[in-house]
């Protein structure tokens, strides 16, 4: 990790620990020493604990474990089933939604006993784009952690053909002017399977297959995760993100621990349908505003997926999704959960929502690259604590001005498991944080005549090996708006 002296005024100069793209592959020990000039809220005597830093030998093996050979395996089996729309088929064994999710639940169950694979299961009445009774199952691998705290990897199955498909509806064609939800023949009878071909190889078979070879790779490796992951299919996206919908209305009912969802939509092919190639970039679409949990999460796929896997850059978007579009992960956002939207970089709408999403629109390296920097975005939240809270019981950010009315005094609650706390702040206009420190196992610290009011600050919580958090924000909560009172 690199090093630089900041002067946070003519009369203090403090040393923090700057972010580096490159950080040594080396695992290394550093100490946590601050002096009561710099900080307060701890004494050198609490001082030196030697932290690990720098990248896990496990995580790195994990991210290395990702089949090309598998995916594309896993992409053609898909295919092979030809529809798999969620109005589709349930009774053959070789073709329609019930063949491909009995597949999808065997695959997985095959991998390890330790991985609890079974049917999230909804009986859905006609709404919607649902035109008849159908029941919906989202496809879910739970790999149990020493905590029920939920780290989601996702993607959905449900494939969809329409008209012309995207590329006609992108365009302002003659079959975007009709139903843009059309399938290519609706069949005469309303309760009969719509079975029209739609393979969905990318459009959303490359984020399956991702969400299948990662639940593999995870319950094989050995490793003891803290947070319980979660590997989910799900289903009727392409039906207004129903499957995603279900599950987390359940979940937030049931008071789940949810803590990230990283979903997987389009993610497979690097040749945009305008000639452009771009196979070195993932981008990230989260849900605002600025400081959401939700935007943190981007900036971490972004900071620990660029560390394992820096060959292949992440680019996070300060939006839901593309524009006008979406995807499951705001099923999720919509009720409070924090989740973000892998995206390829270049889209081919050509071969979506269109029976030309065939496996030969794949890039095989590119989706094993994006499938790299998931791993290595849910191994290190997986290990880590979960990220700080950083109100107190009125809801209300725990930053003063305190003790001379010119620093940063900042104050969180504990996170379990925690031997460690790193500090970030950007200028308040800065899209990404610009500088962090490491302190010891505090719950607060003060930094000396650094105005709250030109910064933005956040903390995330450290263990004892180095995995870190995603950062908690400190965000200034919306004032009420109160009516004013006038003498009529």
């Amino acid at each position: 990790m690199t090093r630089s002296t900041v002067r946070l005024k003519p009369d203090t100069t403090a040393v923090i620990a700057t972010r580096t793209t490159t950080p040594p592959i080396a695992r290394m020990a550093f100490a946590i020493l601050a002096g009561a000039s710099l900080v307060s809220g701890f004494s050198p005597t609490v001082g030196a604990q030697t932290i690990e830093a720098d990248l896990d030998p496990g995580i790195v093996k994990l991210v290395g474990s990702v089949s090309e050979e598998r995916l594309g395996a896993i992409l053609k089996k898909l295919e092979s089933f030809e529809t798999r729309s969620s109005l589709s088929s349930t009774t053959s064994p070789t073709r329609g939604i019930g063949a491909a999710r009995q597949w999808i639940l065997d695959e997985m169950k095959s991998y390890s006993p330790k991985l609890q694979v079974s049917f999230d299961s909804y009986q859905v009445p006609p709404q919607g784009r649902i035109t008849r009774p159908v029941e919906l199952r989202n496809v879910m691998a739970i790999l149990p952690g020493r905590s029920p705290r939920r780290i989601y990897v996702s993607g959905h199955y449900d494939t969809l053909a329409r008209p012309g498909g995207q590329g006609a509806s992108n365009a302002g064609g003659a079959a975007a002017a009709a139903d843009p939800d059309a399938p290519a023949a609706r069949p005469a009878d309303p309760n009969a399977p719509l079975d029209n071909f739609a393979p969905g190889v990318n459009d959303d078979g490359s984020g399956t297959a991702l969400t299948i070879e990662l639940a593999r790779i995870f319950s094989q490796s050995g490793v003891d995760f803290d947070a319980t992951l979660v590997f989910m299919c799900h289903v009727a996206e392409e039906q207004g993100l129903v499957g995603a919908r279900l599950h987390a209305q359940k979940a937030a009912a049931e008071n789940i621990p949810i803590e990230a969802v990283l979903n997987n939509d389009i993610v497979g092919n690097d040749r945009g349908g305008n000639g452009i190639i771009d196979g070195a970039t993932i981008r990230v679409y989260a849900e605002g505003p600025e400081d959401s949990p939700s935007r943190e999460l981007a900036r971490f796929v972004q900071r620990w997926g660029g560390r394992y896997v820096p060959s292949h850059k992440v680019r996070p978007m300060a939006r839901p999704d593309r524009f006008g579009r979406g995807g499951d992960h705001s099923a999720y956002n919509q009720l409070g959960f924090t989740a973000v939207g892998f995206r390829e970089s270049r889209e081919n709408f050509m071969r979506q929502h269109d029976v030309r999403d065939t496996y030969e629109g794949i890039s095989l390296p590119y989706l094993a690259q994006n499938a790299r920097v998931n791993a290595a975005a849910a191994a290190t939240l997986a290990l880590a604590p979960p990220p700080p809270s950083v109100v107190n019981e009125r809801n209300q950010p725990q930053i003063t001005r305190a003790p001379s009315g010119y620093d940063a005094n900042l104050k969180w609650s504990a996170a379990p498991g925690a031997a460690a706390y790193r500090i970030f702040w950007r200028e308040a206009w800065g899209p990404d944080w610009q500088h962090e420190l490491l302190v010891g196992n505090v719950t607060n610290i003060v930094l000396p005549n650094v105005q709250i009011d030109d910064y933005v600050f956040g903390v995330a919580a450290v263990d004892a090996h180095g995995h870190e958090s995603f950062v908690t924000a400190y965000v200034t909560p919306a004032r009420a708006s109160t009516p004013i009172k006038t003498n009529q």
